[in-house]
């Protein structure tokens, strides 16, 4: 005798686990903020000259994190905006500094309903 899944577990482990990740994003919400105002600050630095090392170590270091959590959550255009800051971060240029405030600002749009 073949015992099939009962659907009704099926759907109570994906409202479990959606439960989770809602509770989740929840807790992390001060962190995200955190995170976003820190890459507001540096990209709005960025508009009038290169960044002090350590700031571009630390704005990369937070575009890097949000990629991740962001694409964990399903945010997944958010996280390919953090994705590309952290891209320009790696080896920026003049001309790519001046991408970080509206690729900030765009970051903040998407996650808007969110937070």
């Amino acid at each position: 005798m073949t015992v099939k899944p009962d659907q009704t577990d099926k759907t109570t482990d994906t409202e479990d686990i959606s439960l989770l990740l809602a509770d989740l994003w929840r807790r992390h919400l001060p962190t995200l903020h955190e995170r976003l105002d820190l890459l507001d600050r540096i990209a709005n630095e960025a508009t009038s000259g290169p960044l002090p090392e350590s700031l571009r170590e630390q704005a990369q270091s937070v575009a890097h994190k949000l990629a991740g959590n962001l694409g964990m959550f399903g945010h997944n255009e958010a996280g390919d905006i953090a994705s590309e800051m952290e891209q320009i971060l790696k080896a920026p240029t003049a001309q790519t500094l001046l991408e970080l405030a509206p690729l900030a600002q765009s970051l903040r749009q998407q996650l808007t309903p969110n937070l």
